[in-house]
């Protein structure tokens, strides 16, 4: 099989509103994650181990902390053509943003026609998981068909929750209807309990895709939506081939975590994606160096647990723990702590998320809360304790009883 060249397309433009307020200073695929990685270091790492080192990023949204972090970490060999672009909306088909991800794509078919690949990866760049592209690039070419879209399986409650890929019986490997998160569909033939979701990751046969672009940037009856309205188009036609998840093989990958896929589009799909990696086994993984997922590194020293002036000792159980992380006399329980961050003496914290430079004061108590950078917590306070004593404070709190500060928020006393 002779090799094909392809170009990889992250799609990184969205505003992601369900995330606020994470989002509100900042593109939800430069979402910091895991205490040291941002939400895009995912998708990068898969498309660079994946051995594709052509990439552009498609930007639009309060992209500056994104591009800033593509430029300074994500480096490529330009003597040997390679590059991670980061490319935001540039109205060269007319005077709007992009509407919509399928309109981003055709905004910029200068880059296609620049790097004239044979295939297109085009994914998207807000979900945790591992994922051998080249495995779904020979597996879209050996089935002849224009495009192939990525599917993991879910639970059948939550087909409403995701674009539900219905496989044709007669025509094994071919989409038979895609439909957008309706409100129950069939289970599997071999897993009953299951569906077909769309990941969001497609692989395009490259005059396909302009193709289908061109048409669909003349309709009037269309979001310009990959997922809404360019794969329909092709699945209408027979044309659409659909790649397993479960088939993915990745090296170091173990049974447990092997098949995770997460998509954190909403605060508390993030809180549980962070709590799934402090298990002493977790459902994925960070430390396979077999598939890394490469970030920015940093530069604080290493982090520490020490003794506070009255003899307490700093304790850490079941988290994460980043560079520059100081832990003076408090406890901290199932967390993860971001870069930077500093716990005094007699602060408590389980179960909660704490972004870059966070600084816990003496006494305090953190329960089950996500607190952005820069939040100064003052000695005492609490966050997460009561529910209504946090929305009358002003604090984001999700049904599910989770609150969330946002960057920089001033915090009360206890």
């Amino acid at each position: 099989m002779a090799l094909k060249k392809v170009l990889a397309v992250v799609l990184a433009g969205g505003e992601g509103k369900r995330l606020m307020p994470l989002t509100a200073d900042r593109a939800k695929p430069a979402v910091p994650f895991a205490g040291s990685y941002r939400l895009i270091d995912f998708a990068l790492s898969n498309v660079v181990n994946s051995g594709y080192l052509q990439i552009v990023v498609l930007t639009q949204y309060k992209s500056h902390s994104l591009d800033r972090h593509i430029s300074e970490t994500w480096r490529m060999s330009t003597q040997l053509q390679q590059y991670i672009a980061s490319v935001p909306a540039q109205q060269r088909r007319g005077k709007s943003w992009f509407l919509g991800s399928a309109n981003a794509i055709y905004q910029s078919l200068n880059l296609i026609h620049d790097a004239r690949p044979d295939i297109v990866v085009v994914i998207g760049a807000d979900h945790v998981y591992r994922m051998d592209f080249e495995q779904m690039v020979q597996a879209h070419i050996e089935s002849g068909a224009p495009v192939s879209v990525a599917a993991v399986r879910q639970p059948l409650h939550l087909a409403d929750q995701f674009g539900v890929i219905e496989v044709d019986p007669a025509h094994p490997g071919r989409i038979a209807a895609f439909v957008e998160k309706p409100e129950s569909t069939p289970g599997l033939p071999d897993d009953p309990g299951s569906f077909l979701a769309s990941m969001g990751n497609y692989v395009f046969t490259t005059d396909a895709l302009i193709n289908a672009l061109e048409v669909d940037a003349e309709r009037l009856d269309t979001k310009h939506d990959m997922g809404g309205d360019i794969i329909p188009y092709f699945v209408e036609r027979g044309d659409a081939a659909v790649y397993d998840f479960t088939t993915n093989v990745i090296p170091g990958a173990t049974e447990r975590d092997g098949q995770y896929w997460r998509d954190v589009g909403t605060l508390d799909s993030y809180y549980d994606a962070n709590m799934d990696l402090i298990s002493p086994l977790p459902l994925f993984n960070l430390y396979n160096l077999r598939w890394p997922i490469y970030t920015r590194q940093s530069i604080s020293p290493p982090a520490k647990f020490v003794r506070s002036a009255s003899g307490g000792a700093g304790v850490a159980h079941d988290s994460i723990v980043s560079s520059g992380v100081v832990v003076s006399g408090g406890s901290i329980q199932q967390s993860i702590l971001a870069t930077d961050v500093f716990v005094d003496e007699g602060a408590d914290i389980s179960g909660s998320v704490l972004l870059d430079n966070v600084t816990v004061g003496p006494g305090a108590v953190v329960r089950k809360a996500i607190i952005d950078k820069n939040v100064r917590i003052p000695a005492g306070a609490t966050v997460g304790v009561d529910r209504d004593l946090d929305i009358s404070r002003g604090y984001t709190v999700t049904e599910s009883g989770l609150t969330i500060l946002s960057k920089g928020q001033s915090v009360q006393g206890g």
